[in-house]
């Protein structure tokens, strides 16, 4: 996987290319006063591919799984740490759900305004109507920086999950469910 190695501060300076989506994220960010790094790099689809950025940002990057129930009724987007493996009976039984699956590439991007491999607490700006439930799991919600994509998988962000957690998420009206899933069995 090609990565830019520099840490950008703030977002970029030149914009051709990028996604409305991506900037969107940008414009929020900075309007809110949320102080970001970015570091670019090609298509990071999967937890694996993210573990050689993660040196770049010096910030663990979380897995944001978009789920839903067997009835396409109830969504989730579940930040979880990188390494954990998921567990969906565990999951379902801490939220009081049936058991959970992966939502439909075309129910992700209805919601959330995004394609597989990009989703990210980011992208919970895009969904106006409140259809999908923030679940973070303990040792997210309590870490200090994390990473994530702003909408498109084409880079990575540094945060602080407190500036998240009491600016982004009061302002686009989202409260998280906070969980405790376990690690390696």
């Amino acid at each position: 996987m090609k990565i830019d190695p520099t840490r950008y501060v703030g977002r970029p300076a030149d914009p051709t290319g990028r996604l409305d989506r991506e900037l969107a994220c940008y414009d929020l960010l900075d309007q809110l006063g949320i102080a970001y790094e970015r570091v670019d790099h090609e298509a990071a689809d999967t937890i694996e591919d993210c573990v050689a950025i993660e040196a770049y940002l010096e910030a663990p990057i979380c897995k944001n799984l978009v789920l839903c129930n067997r009835q396409k009724t109830d969504f989730y987007l579940l930040l979880m740490d990188g390494q954990k493996p998921f567990r969906t009976k565990e999951l379902s039984k801490q939220i009081g759900s049936s058991r959970l699956s992966f939502a439909p590439a075309e129910e992700m991007e209805r919601l959330l305004g995004v394609t597989p491999g990009s989703a990210t607490v980011l992208s919970l700006m895009n969904d106006k109507e409140h259809r999908v439930r923030l679940i973070l799991d303990k040792s997210v919600a309590e870490a200090g920086l994390f990473g994530c994509h702003p909408c498109i998988n084409t880079s990575t962000l540094r945060l602080s999950m407190g500036e998240i957690r009491e600016k982004f998420l009061p302002h686009i009206g989202v409260t998280p469910t906070v969980v405790d899933l376990p690690g390696e069995a």
